[in-house]
């Protein structure tokens, strides 16, 4: 019977998909088979197993880790002046710099067996995220060389000769690494380098050996301007044939010490006004010798796997982690503000039009760091997932330019003017380069997200697209059959379970006992069918043609993204005990991603070219249209309290950032906001009997002298708070101290003359 079923039903249907499906590249091919599949591939089934994820162990730090956080990581904080640093040095100061070398912060991802400190992925990203609360210039400088750069790829694809001669030089800052990737002619689309390798011989220290005589112009490095080691992907060629009949030898990374003769290291780049070293360079007639190339010979042209799979473990930390606290830092700040400040003689946290903006950033904050958890346990049981960090990368960061956004709102003219008093401009400011670095956001959602999820995390269509392609036909077709067959069976019972939980609004979907977000377990379990379900019917009427409808493939990566990081959100719920103080934020991101969901369906039925298909899947999972309206105001308004009085709530809301006493900007609001909400009651006396002074309110007997003392504390706490910086002129322009300085001459010669 199976043989009748391959050989008369299967083989036509093998004939036409043969002929539909685009060619894959070499390149999304290496990209296909980087790194794995976690818990994207459960929901990708359209019956994700909540058991499972729950079951997950919490990612958690080694005493030996909360140590050097608690240590190390503080005082580094304590050395880093933000103003001084972006708007005076331009950079970290030496102190700062030879700190971050002797503490071997470049090494944290270093097996100790190399001199590092054999940190877990978690660590990394608690480093990262407790430094980017102080100094992001400091963050971007620790973070890049412990994620895509020489040291990650000497560790997964090195040779052992050359891990034990750079490893212990990275980890302990005698060699400082940068990674070349993008050229001006290769932006989001790399592969597209015209930086070129040549197989050749030569001369190298003193002897002649087989090597790569290189030539290249790389921009945008981060680090490179100070760089010892430059990690390079190019392009390899034998034209001579001296390794093989191959001429084209594909993407090739090797290792290039920055003092080589030909390496020219440009000036430096300004990012969005950010000081991290940051800067082009050019290789012209470089030589090297092949044992340069990461992993030795045999690595020639596996480059862009290789970049691929340390991508797809780095890009779920280092950005992630930044963009998780700076939503984390825009809630505790801007509740802080809204709380002490006060407009039309209250508190502006008690204005409706603060509350909705002020509960998206508490929220936010709330769901970040819970997807970065989430990502970070996965990453600590050894697993790479290549899809979950494109989401990672792209999710984090723009939602943190809404958090950031909504905080610059709230604080109005407190944030723009800029000064050392001002704690949120340069986060502002830093915001577009987290958007567009680790592959473009418009990129990433339009043709990574779902593109590579639905080949990658798909129960069987990667089976079925490598049976296609296999150059045996006969075995094609015969593994082609079975997965095929399965693939069937699969989309009926996905079909039919979609449409019963979609028309019952998922009230018999299946969920763990959660307690009161039990119900958020079932819509996710509905959810997640529904887009198996419309995944595999775009998938069977587009075929190789859905990755050209960019605007298609987009909402679908939206609603694996919600799926994702809704996921993420009941589990650090679940982890953190069920803390009922917390559900207003685990209700809003509920309801928030819910909308989204429903909205991206609609708009797929309603935009799938075919328009009977696009019918059915409505009537099948959106019968009555998308009725999910966003959180209510009661949400709105339980979320924004989280943020505006002091409580544990808060504090796990906001954990691990930056704290340095200091009488500047952040720690003179973190000591408004402490007295301002102790002196709350004497406040509310005042208000009760209509007077503002607290002289006055002492005369007439309404407080004493001591409640006195608390309010007077708190307003001069508070008049700091709202103080804005300002500059003499000469300060701020080499114009106006060119002036000063004459005018300052002819009144001293004025002054002499009147002497004399």
């Amino acid at each position: 019977m199976s043989t009748f079923r391959r050989d008369f039903i299967t083989k036509p249907i093998f004939s036409w998909a043969s002929g539909v499906l685009p060619p894959m590249s070499d390149t999304e091919r290496e990209a296909l088979e980087a790194g794995d599949v976690w818990w994207d591939a459960d929901l990708f089934t359209g019956n994700p197993d909540w058991a499972k994820l729950l079951a997950y162990p919490q990612a958690t730090l080694t005493a030996e880790e909360k140590a050097f956080l608690n240590g190390p990581v503080d005082e580094l904080c304590a050395m880093l002046d933000d103003w001084k640093i972006n708007w005076e040095w331009r950079d970290l100061p030496p102190e700062a710099w030879d700190f971050i070398k002797r503490h071997k912060f470049f090494g944290m991802i270093i097996p100790k067996e190399y001199g590092g400190l054999g940190f877990s992925p978690y660590a990394h990203s608690e480093v990262v995220r407790k430094l980017s609360s102080r100094s992001l210039t400091a963050a971007v400088t620790v973070m890049v060389p412990n994620s895509l750069g020489p040291g990650e790829l000497l560790m997964h694809f090195g040779t052992p000769e050359q891990q034990q001669r750079w490893l212990p030089r990275l980890a302990d800052g005698r060699d400082i690494p940068c990674f070349g990737l993008t050229s001006p002619e290769a932006g989001s689309d790399a592969a597209s380098m015209i930086d070129s390798g040549i197989i050749c011989k030569g001369n190298f220290e003193g002897r002649e050996v087989l090597g790569l005589k290189l030539k290249w112009h790389k921009r945008y490095i981060t680090l490179g301007p100070v760089a010892t080691l430059l990690g390079l992907a190019f392009k390899a060629y034998d034209p001579d044939h001296l390794l093989g009949p191959r001429e084209e030898l594909g993407i090739t990374v090797a290792l290039i010490p920055t003092d080589l003769p030909g390496v020219e290291i440009g000036r430096r780049h300004l990012p969005a006004m950010q000081v991290f070293q940051n800067g082009p360079n050019w290789g012209h007639d470089v030589f090297i010798p092949l044992d340069y190339i990461i992993g030795g010979q045999e690595r020639i042209g596996q480059g862009w796997k290789m970049l691929m799979t340390a991508l797809a473990a780095g890009r779920g930390i280092s950005l992630p982690s930044l963009s998780a606290a700076g939503a984390a830092y825009a809630a505790r700040t801007t509740g802080a503000y809204a709380r002490v400040r006060e407009q039309f003689g209250i508190s502006i946290g008690k204005f409706e039009g603060i509350e909705e903006p002020l509960a998206r950033i508490a929220a936010t904050a709330y769901l970040l760091d819970a997807a970065r958890r989430l990502t970070c346990a996965a990453l600590n049981q050894g697993h790479h997932p290549a899809v979950i960090s494109g989401i990672m990368k792209l999710q984090a960061t723009e939602r943190m330019r809404i958090a950031i956004d909504d905080a610059m709102d709230i604080h109005a003219g407190k944030a723009v003017i800029d000064g050392p008093q001002n704690y949120l401009g340069n986060l502002y400011r830093s915001v577009p380069v987290g958007i567009t670095v680790e592959g473009a956001n418009i990129l990433t959602r339009n043709l990574i997200v779902f593109g590579q999820g639905a080949i990658r995390a798909h129960p069987y269509l990667l089976e079925e697209m490598n049976a296609l392609g296999d150059e045996d036909h006969a075995r094609g077709l015969d593994a082609f059959d079975k997965a095929f067959w399965k693939h069937v069976g699969h989309s009926i019972t996905t079909l039919f379970r979609a449409w019963g939980r979609s028309w019952s609004f998922g009230l018999f979907a299946p969920a763990p006992d959660a307690g009161e977000a039990s119900s958020f377990y079932r819509q996710l379990s509905r959810y997640a069918s529904a887009f198996a379900l419309c995944a595999d019917m775009a998938l069977l009427t587009l075929g190789g043609a859905l990755k050209r409808k960019e605007m298609l493939s987009a909402r679908f990566g939206d609603i694996l993204s919600e799926l994702y990081l809704l996921s993420a959100a009941l589990k650090r719920w679940q982890d953190e005990g069920r803390q009922h103080e917390d559900f207003a934020a685990l209700e809003w991101c509920m309801a928030t991603g819910f909308r989204t969901i429903e909205n991206r369906f609609a708009e797929i039925c309603a935009n799938l070219p075919n328009r009977f298909v696009g019918v059915i899947l409505k009537f099948l999972i959106q019968p009555f249209g998308a009725r999910v309206l966003g959180p209510s105001d009661r949400v709105v308004h339980a979320c924004a309290q989280l943020v505006l009085e002091p409580s544990i709530a808060r504090d796990r809301l906001t954990p691990d950032l930056s704290h340095v006493e200091d009488d500047r900007g952040l720690a003179r609001l973190e000591k408004a906001f402490r007295l301002v909400t102790c002196a709350e009651d004497v406040a509310r006396k005042m208000h009760a009997a209509r007077l503002h002074d607290w002289q006055e309110a002492v005369a007439k007997g309404v407080i004493t002298q001591g409640e006195a003392g608390r309010i007077a504390a708190a307003q001069e706490a508070v008049a700091k708070v709202i103080e804005v910086d300002d500059f003499a002129a000469e300060a701020l322009s080499p114009i106006y101290k060119k002036a000063a300085d004459v005018h300052q001459f002819f009144q001293e010669l004025g002054e002499q003359r009147a002497a004399s």
